[in-house]
């Protein structure tokens, strides 16, 4: 399976367990999406250092555009593939859902007792 792929199975999953399996709706509030902006910029700047340094590489048979990093272009945003988009909105989106999800379990047992 591609990263490419992975990627784009990630988003959606991440969107039903918020949206539908969970209901936390954390993306409908605005408190995400400025969280989420100040996670992606520091996404984009530990990708780029790593990825335009060659730390960490891609195999181009597993992503979209080319084995040629470059800052911009052929599917490329900071040096890093356009899939580290989705795939971290994905794990920061699970990550928070979960975290909310456990804190209103716990303050309902907590109410019972």
């Amino acid at each position: 399976m591609t990263y490419t792929l992975l990627a784009m199975i990630a988003v959606p999953i991440a969107l039903l367990v918020d949206l539908v399996l969970v209901r936390t709706r954390v993306v409908l509030t605005l408190q995400w999406w400025v969280a989420y902006v100040i996670t992606v910029l520091g996404q984009f700047a530990v990708n780029g250092w790593l990825t335009g340094r060659r730390i960490v590489t891609y195999d181009d048979s597993a992503i979209l555009g080319s084995k040629h990093e470059q800052f911009v272009g052929d599917w490329r945003i900071c040096y890093a593939p356009v899939e580290d988009l989705g795939f971290g909105f994905a794990l920061v989106l699970l990550t928070i859902v979960s975290w909310r999800w456990w804190t209103a379990r716990d303050a309902r047992r907590s109410a019972r007792d």
